[in-house]
This record gives C-alpha cells, sequence and structure tokens, in this order.
C-alpha cells in the first residue's frame, strides 16, 4: 500500500514539475512580447521590405490555394473575399482545392465559372480520392500552381481585401519562407464556448507568436491565413500528410533549413470559430494528436540542428510539447483525490505536500500570460477575471478528449483527418442545429466526462471531510469545467438526434430526392472528368 501511495505521490511531483518548467518558457514568452511591444511604440523596429511602388512595378505571381471539403455554407463567402483581394489579375491565380462529396461541389463550380467570366484566373482543383486530406490537397494543387507566393486560406476564413499588399513586402529578404497573420473571430459573442475560445486564441496569436518571433525561436504557420514562398515549401520537402498538423510539421522541416518566419501581429484575418462542441472537440483533437506527432517527427530533428542555441531549441521543446499539457492536467486531476487521503495517513511527509504549492506560482504566470493577451485585445479587467478561470476550468473539462489524442501521437496510432464543421455562424440568432455536418452522438469520452463530474465532487467532499481544504479550488474548478463540457455534451447529442428524427420522419418530395441523386451523378461526373484532365 505504501508503494502505490509513493508511487502517486511521484508521478504528481513529474507532472506538476513538467506544467512549472512550462510555465517559465511562457513567462520568457511574455518579457519578450512586452520587449517587442515597447520597440514598436518607439518605432526603434526596422526592416527590409519592398515598398510599395516596388510591387506595383514588379508584381510577383502569387497563388491562393483554399482547400474545401463538404463546405456548403460558408465556400461562397470564401470565394468571394478572395476574389476582392486588390492585386492584379494577371498576377493572382486563385485554386479551389474542392475534394467534397456533396453540393459543395455545384456551389463552387458555379462560383468558379461566375469569376472566370470576370476575367479572373480561378480553377475548381478536383482529385479522385482524399489521399493525404488537406496536406494532399495542397501538394497536389502546388504541383500545377503558377505562383512564386502561395496564400492558403481555410474555408471560414474572410482575408482583408490588402492581405497580399501587406504581406508581400517582407518577402524582400531571400530566406524569409513565410508571413503568418493574426486570426480574429467573426463570432466571438456567439456563446461562452465561442468566447472561451477566442480568450484562448487571442493569447497564442499574441503573445506566444509575437514572443517566439522576436526572441528569434521557432513558431509555427497556422495552417490558414499566411502566405508561403513556393521554394520554401519545396526545400522543407513538401506538404505530408503523416501528422494531422501538416502546418506544424513543414513549418518545423523549414525552419530547420534555416527559413526564416514572420509573424504579423497587426494584420487580422478573420474567422469563425466552432460553435458546437463536438466540432471543437474534433479541431482540439486534431491539434493535441498533431502536436504529440510532430514532436515524435521532428524533435530529434530540431536537436541535432545546426546554427541554433540550447535556449531556442529548449523553446522548441516547449512548443512542440504544448499538448502534452492535456496528460499533466489529466493526470493531476485524477491523483489530486487520493493525495487527500494520502495527506491524512502520511503527516511526516507534510514538508513535500507543501512544494505542492509551486503550482501557485505557474498559476500566477498563466494569470500574467493571458492578461497581457487579453489588455493588448481590449478586454477588461472585469471580464478577464471572468474568462481566466472560465476558460482554465473547460480547459480541464476538455482533458479526456485532449489526453487521449496527444496518447494516440505518441503511439503512433493513425486516425483520419476530421475537418472542423463550418457554420456560416455571424449574427447571435444564426442556429446551427440543422446543419447536415452535425452529428449527436453519446460516446466514451462524454460517459468520462459525466463520471469525472462525480469524482471531482468526491474529491470536495473528501477534503470537507478531512478539513484539508489545499485543493477546494481545484476541484471546484474541475466539477465546472467537467460539468459544462458533458452539459454542452449531452444537449448537442439530444438536440441533434432529435432533429434528425424529425427530419428522416418529414416525407420527401419525389423531385427532391431526383434532384440529390442528380447532383450527386453531377460531382461523380466531374470527380471523373477534373481527375483527367488532371493526368493529361
Amino acid at each position: 500500500m505504501q508503494i502505490l501511495q509513493f508511487i502517486i505521490i511521484g508521478l504528481y511531483t513529474f507532472f506538476i514539475l513538467f506544467v512549472l518548467f512550462y510555465s517559465f518558457s511562457q513567462l520568457a514568452l511574455i518579457f519578450n512580447y512586452l520587449a517587442y511591444r515597447r520597440k514598436v511604440k518607439k518605432g526603434t523596429i526596422t526592416e527590409d521590405v519592398y515598398d510599395v511602388k516596388e510591387l506595383s512595378d514588379n508584381p510577383p505571381m502569387v497563388t491562393v490555394q483554399l482547400p474545401v471539403f463538404n463546405e456548403k455554407y460558408v465556400v461562397e463567402r470564401l470565394i468571394d473575399t478572395v476574389a476582392a483581394i486588390k492585386y492584379p489579375k494577371e498576377f493572382l491565380e486563385i485554386q479551389v482545392l474542392d475534394d467534397s462529396t456533396d453540393e459543395t461541389v455545384d456551389i463552387v463550380a458555379k462560383k468558379v465559372e461566375y469569376y472566370k467570366n470576370q476575367g479572373y484566373d480561378i480553377v475548381q482543383f478536383r482529385r479522385e480520392n482524399r489521399k493525404g486530406f488537406k496536406a494532399g490537397a495542397l501538394q497536389e494543387g502546388m504541383e500545377i500552381c503558377k505562383g512564386e507566393f502561395i496564400a492558403i486560406f481555410d474555408s471560414d476564413f474572410v482575408p482583408s481585401p490588402d492581405f497580399l499588399i501587406r504581406t508581400l513586402p517582407y518577402f524582400k529578404q531571400p530566406k524569409v519562407g513565410v508571413v503568418q497573420t493574426k486570426w480574429t473571430h467573426l463570432n466571438e459573442d456567439y456563446s461562452l464556448l465561442t468566447k472561451l475560445q477566442a480568450f484562448g486564441l487571442d493569447a497564442h496569436f499574441t503573445v506566444e507568436q509575437s514572443g517566439r518571433n522576436y526572441g528569434g525561436h521557432f513558431i509555427n504557420f497556422n495552417g490558414t491565413a499566411g502566405i508561403w514562398r513556393k521554394e520554401c515549401i519545396y526545400d522543407a520537402g513538401g506538404w505530408s500528410s503523416d501528422t494531422l498538423t501538416e502546418d506544424l510539421d513543414l513549418s518545423y522541416r523549414a525552419q530547420v533549413k534555416h527559413w526564416k518566419f514572420k509573424y504579423l501581429e497587426e494584420l487580422e484575418s478573420p474567422a469563425e470559430l466552432p460553435a458546437a462542441i463536438q466540432s471543437l472537440k474534433a479541431q482540439q483533437f486534431r491539434w493535441s494528436k498533431g502536436a504529440a506527432e510532430c514532436t515524435m517527427k521532428n524533435m530529434v530533428r530540431v536537436f541535432k540542428a545546426t546554427g541554433f542555441s540550447l535556449k531556442t531549441k529548449v523553446f522548441a521543446l516547449f512548443h512542440l510539447m504544448n499538448s502534452f499539457l492535456f496528460i499533466c492536467i489529466l493526470a493531476l486531476s485524477l491523483l489530486s483525490v487520493p493525495l487527500i487521503v494520502i495527506k491524512e495517513q502520511m503527516p511526516e511527509l507534510k514538508w513535500l505536500f507543501q512544494l505542492g504549492g509551486i503550482f501557485l506560482v505557474s498559476l500566477v504566470i498563466l494569470f500574467n500570460f493571458y492578461w497581457v493577451a487579453a489588455k493588448r485585445n481590449g478586454r477588461s479587467f472585469g471580464e478577464f477575471m471572468f474568462l481566466f478561470p472560465a476558460f482554465l476550468s473547460v480547459s480541464m473539462g476538455l482533458s479526456v478528449n485532449n489526453a487521449k489524442a496527444v496518447l494516440e501521437g505518441y503511439v503512433g496510432k493513425k486516425s483520419a483527418f476530421i475537418r472542423t464543421p463550418k457554420f456560416n455562424l455571424v449574427k447571435n440568432t444564426d442556429n446551427w442545429i440543422n446543419n447536415k455536418y452535425i452529428h449527436g452522438k453519446l460516446d466514451f469520452d462524454l460517459i468520462m466526462e459525466g463520471l469525472l463530474t462525480v469524482y471531482f465532487i468526491g474529491g470536495i467532499a473528501l477534503g470537507v471531510y478531512y478539513h484539508d481544504f489545499g485543493l477546494l479550488p481545484f476541484h471546484i474548478m474541475l466539477v465546472f469545467g467537467f460539468a459544462t463540457v458533458f452539459n454542452y455534451s449531452m444537449r448537442q447529442a439530444f438536440n441533434v438526434r432529435s432533429d434528425k428524427t424529425k427530419i428522416s420522419n418529414t416525407p420527401v418530395p419525389p423531385s427532391v430526392n431526383d434532384s440529390l441523386e442528380d447532383n450527386e451523378t453531377t460531382a461523380k461526373v466531374k470527380i471523373v472528368s477534373q481527375a483527367s484532365k488532371v493526368h493529361h
């Protein structure tokens, strides 16, 4: 029994120390970011860039790639906003990399035809299959594209008209391989779920990306709202689908070869946040597992690379392993309840348990990390004090979903690329329940989230019973987080299942059935037709 107690204490110590050291890396990013902002304010940051006249006199050929898969609700908006980008038509190519299997195919075809008639160089690129998913589509599109530079936008983005004018100047420096812009949010105020996602993403796109970039450390292309030098992609080995985060993987392969990345906090690219919990879980699962896969693939490569300081390599380690935090969170949460009993049974180790107070150091650093970002993004301190604990709690509530993803990534278990459904939600009155891409299901994660809610209520009761209130705030946050995620998941499951039942019980006119069959046949014909053109 005592051996088990020491194992629990040892594991708890290991995970809490990782969180502490990770927090120190975040603290360094805070200092980097504040130093960067001071220099920006003083106007002392100067860079060798093209001016507007240089670009207008000799504009480079640019390809804009739009990877699409079943995006009927947002694809028209995407193509329209890309077509509105200010750039000479004769130097702009638009590739709609359309892997869709539904009516999106016809929507895209009509839109592409419309803009072709307006004089745009735009093509709907179709493949026989989705081999390699997004990475495969990007790679195949790149092999036939005309551009020296390649901008990429996911289907839920609304790029600004001056995107190319403001990003291309930085490529005057020949070793700049990528320019990444800041994500902002079209539907931040839609719900608590979207507010918390915006809160977390703002910290990444403020303190983290800018802090790493200013410090000369590895950063990552975020998969969209950025522009690549095509030569950089080829030199790094091209797009690869052997991880779920092809963007992070290619970013590290390029930077190991000493290509420079430039992050622009001042250039905003609005996008839509997932409003449904299952969509958020799918996105978080992909990001977490992909980061773990990239760690296994690239970490040794980074530490073997020459020309980088040990400091930069350590930052890369924590950057790649940031999803390991979800394993730490879940492990610390589960171990915290038996720890209450162990503390009562082993009073001679009181000094050791008091070392658990170092967790407060991590919390203080985290508080400042998110506060700097929140303040920079215009949030009041009162709003921050509501969002910060809620964000931490819901992040804890997602730890079952995300920790499972990380473990799968580390052991090499492969899974399909599950894209995040888009809804075209802009107004608070918009509804996603009838969205054809949303499915309600009762899965293992949902059951675990419900059980863990009860488990941590038991932790609160145990602390009260032993008059040990040290972990009480932690357990309250865990209850709130798991209960919130469980509640959202249950509501989606039953709302969607109920709605689908109503739809399935509604008689469908024969003409509608015929139309659906015609669309499916048309899509198959176009796939074969486009594939034939590509092979020729």
